[in-house]
């Protein structure tokens, strides 16, 4: 089974499915992320109560019906009915839309039926799908203190930010597909929250009483004042592995050895069969050159979510791959130094830019108007007729453009909710 091809609706050999099937990776270990956080042989501490309540919490937030249906009836199926009530009291509640920078903390410490494991969880979740810019170590004392060790704040993290990926993916096919979900829970008590782009990275943030605990670290950090061009360094704020006790499957998980120097890698490493799924996914998705969108313009709409969602890390890697793949330097410092905003400087580039936003902003802001606009402006695409290979070519393009979108909608809640970014001595 498929899950993204199921909430989709996407029949298997169908167009879609074939296109999809050009990202074959990609593909399959989106759905191996699936078993690999939500189905594990061995949840450890995290059970799979907590997991599909989890699941259930975020896909509702996000707002994309199919999502939050699914994983209501998985959570039906393995908790009793007091937990799956708690889900739909702290969904009410959480309602609203991102991301935004200081939108406010949501906290979840008296719904019925959560224990304080599962009221941290919905309250780390909430921060991670509204505001993840907004994270600080005392979010992640905050779960210590109620009995999440570091193996499952990892494996946490790891669940959140992936439905961040798959709710997304999931509407954009179905907008692609013609199955464009209705609007959702758009209700709630925090419907007036700012949708507004994160202006700066490292800005100041207050938590609701959260405060370093355990195995939390603080570490020493020159901030970037603001998204660069250059490399940063990123520091975490729970202990990654270290070198010498990695396992055969934390190293195997890495995919390139030389990933065992960095600190990012060796955190995610906690969670092993997420991190190669994860990193496989990754891979396929912004490498495969196989059709569809330019290298370009992929690490553009990585560029573009970074820097709405204000990951300053993200930001400076993308940008120079951007580059580096033939993209405009000035239009891509405008875009740092401007925001989503900016003039881009073509109309494809705009077209990338505004679905790439509406989808990291709240998925259902996504519609057939982004696709048609992509279309439109696509070199080879334009005017192209149902069943030719320009078709194809287009819903391949389209589908890139979904993929690396939801991508770093993943990519960012990591970076900015487990460590932060460093400059270098060198651009100090």
């Amino acid at each position: 089974m498929d899950i993204i091809n199921q909430l989709a609706e996407i029949e298997p050999g169908g167009r879609l499915d074939e296109v999809r099937n050009l990202r074959p990776k990609a593909k399959q270990n989106a759905q191996a992320t699936f078993t690999a956080l939500l189905e594990p042989e061995d949840t450890g501490a995290f059970s799979y109560a907590e997991r599909y309540a989890v699941a259930a919490f975020v896909a509702g937030l996000f707002q994309v019906p199919a999502a939050a249906e699914f994983y209501l009836d998985l959570l039906g199926d393995a908790a009793a009915d007091d937990i799956v009530a708690a889900v739909r009291q702290a969904t009410d509640r959480g309602a609203t839309r991102g991301p935004a920078h200081d939108a406010g903390f949501v906290t979840f410490q008296d719904i019925d039926g959560a224990d304080a494991r599962l009221s941290a969880a919905f309250d780390f979740a909430h921060l991670l799908v509204f505001h993840p810019q907004d994270a600080r170590p005392a979010a992640l004392g905050h779960l210590e203190e109620a009995g999440w060790d570091a193996d499952g704040i990892v494996s946490l993290a790891q669940l959140i930010a992936f439905l961040a990926f798959q709710v997304r993916v999931v509407h954009g096919l179905r907008v692609l597909g013609g199955k464009g979900d209705p609007a959702g829970n758009t209700a709630g008590a925090n419907e007036a929250a700012n949708v507004t782009e994160v202006e700066s990275a490292g800005a100041d943030s207050t938590s609701p009483g959260w405060h370093v605990a355990g195995d939390v670290i603080v570490p020493e950090v020159h901030a970037p004042e603001g998204f660069v061009n250059h490399s940063l360094g990123w520091k975490p704020w729970i202990p990654a592995v270290a070198k010498e006790d990695m396992t055969p499957q934390q190293i195997d998980a890495l995919i390139k050895p030389e990933r065992v120097d960095s600190e990012y890698f060796r955190l995610l490493a906690r969670a092993p069969e997420a991190l190669r799924a994860r990193t496989e996914t990754d891979l396929d998705i912004f490498y495969n050159t196989d059709g569809g969108m330019a290298r370009a313009e992929r690490e553009l709409a990585a560029t573009v979510v970074s820097r709405l969602n204000g990951c300053a890390y993200c930001a400076s890697v993308h940008q120079a791959r951007c580059v580096d793949e033939g993209g405009d330097r000035e239009v891509v410092d405008r875009l740092l130094d401007e925001g989503v905003d900016t003039d881009l400087g073509s109309d494809y580039w705009s077209a990338i830019r505004n679905a790439a936003v509406a989808l990291t902003r709240t998925p259902s802001e996504f519609t057939a108007k982004h696709i048609d606009a992509v279309r439109a402006a696509a070199p080879g695409v334009a005017a192209a007729s149902p069943g030719t290979e320009s078709a194809g070519h287009a819903d391949a393009v389209v589908i890139d453009l979904i993929n690396c979108s939801s991508f770093f909608n993943w990519a960012n809640r990591l970076m900015l909710t487990l460590g932060e970014p460093d400059v270098p001595r060198r651009f100090r």
